[in-house]
């Protein structure tokens, strides 16, 4: 899943690793009720990023399961290289849309010092192989990041860079995947409670 709403969030920060970065009350109570929603799904372990947004989230979905949160690094947000703390818009106007161009690999992204998208698909695929060995046919929730979680998306579906760009985890959101026989399979993108889905829009 990714964490609730943080303050990068509404201001449109890349906030990166930068430390202090917390949930808005938004944020807390996204995780507060994924929490509670999470309930029937029998979770056996919680993994949590390091970062701050993320591991708030995995502490208060783990109260609500009644388990304990273990960190691991895998999961941690995307290196923004020389990007880091600054606003979106003034990224763009200088460097042109670089998500599209994280997502399709170009060279300027590593230039200015950012993971590639291929690095944090071999850490997350890694982070996988190790929960499908640990915890055979359990339920594992993996709270994390925007783009660890479009790089297993991408994985399973061999999305091109436009479709990554245009697709938005939501805050707070469930992405399911399955694993039977070796194989992944992706089963939902952004599960979540019911009163979140504005259907007048």
């Amino acid at each position: 899943m990714r964490h609730g709403q943080a303050i990068n969030n509404t201001k449109r920060l890349l906030a990166g690793r930068t430390p202090g970065v917390p949930l808005t009350e938004v944020g807390i109570d996204q995780a507060e009720k994924i929490g509670k929603f999470l309930k029937p799904f029998n979770i056996s372990a919680i993994y949590s990023s390091p970062i701050e947004r993320a591991e708030k989230t995995a502490e208060i979905v783990a109260k609500h399961n009644s388990i304990d949160y273990k960190i691991d690094e895998r999961l941690i947000e995307l290196d923004m290289g020389k990007f880091t703390g600054m606003p979106y818009d003034a990224i763009f106007e200088k460097h042109g849309n670089v998500f599209l161009k994280f997502y399709d690999g170009e060279l300027e992204i590593a230039h200015n010092g950012v993971e590639t998208f291929t690095q944090v698909k071999n850490r997350v695929l890694s982070m996988i192989d190790y929960v499908i060995k640990e915890h055979e046919n359990k339920n594992i929730l993996l709270v994390t990041h925007m783009d660890p979680i479009k790089a297993m998306i991408s994985t399973i579906m061999e999305a091109n860079a436009n479709s990554m760009f245009e697709l938005i985890i939501e805050n707070g959101s469930l992405t399911v995947f399955k694993e039977h026989q070796g194989k992944l399979s992706l089963s939902a993108i952004n599960v979540m409670n019911a009163e979140r889905f504005d259907l007048n829009i």
